[in-house]
């Protein structure tokens, strides 16, 4: 299973729309969001996604009832953090990088994804994978990014676009 991992899109809707046209080349099976997304149009761009996204708000997200029913549409959306299994391997998702450690140590997760840095992140603590995708906006350090995982090997390429 190949899993497209986005965050801090911030609005900006022309690196967006690169990130979309990637993920879909890149043909993953699903999209997760590490959220600040910040307003429902980027939606716009998300619906053309050729898979489902799930995702989580992060602190800029302040129009939460508008997102959350814009994404409905082509998936899903919460309050973090979120917990899935995929191919039988065990994720937690936040947005601020706080529990990140505390998920990783747990022992409970085998791939610890977060967001709001702006910064790639990509280490092991303990048997747990770290990841931070970067940023999809390059506001903060311009470049644009996102993460591709490969389940259930665990394997992580960050992908600049």
């Amino acid at each position: 299973m190949r899993v497209g991992i986005i965050s801090d899109s911030h609005d900006h809707m022309a690196n967006l729309r690169k990130v979309v046209d990637a993920l879909n080349d890149l043909q993953v099976d699903l999209v997760l969001h590490a959220g600040d997304y910040v307003a429902p149009f980027v939606v716009n761009e998300l619906s053309r996604l050729n898979t489902r996204l799930m995702g989580i708000f992060g602190n800029n997200d302040g129009e939460r009832l508008g997102l959350a029913r814009r994404l409905s549409e082509i998936g899903q959306v919460s309050v973090q953090p979120l917990f899935l299994e995929l191919e039988g391997v065990r994720l937690a998702m936040v947005h601020e990088p706080e529990p990140v450690e505390a998920f990783a140590h747990s022992g409970l997760y085998q791939v610890v994804i977060y967001g709001h840095t702006h910064q790639r992140d990509l280490r092991r603590v303990g048997k747990a994978l770290i990841l931070n995708p970067g940023e999809v906006c390059g506001w903060l350090t311009g470049q644009a990014s996102f993460a591709l995982l490969s389940l259930p090997e665990c394997k992580v390429e960050i992908v600049e676009v």
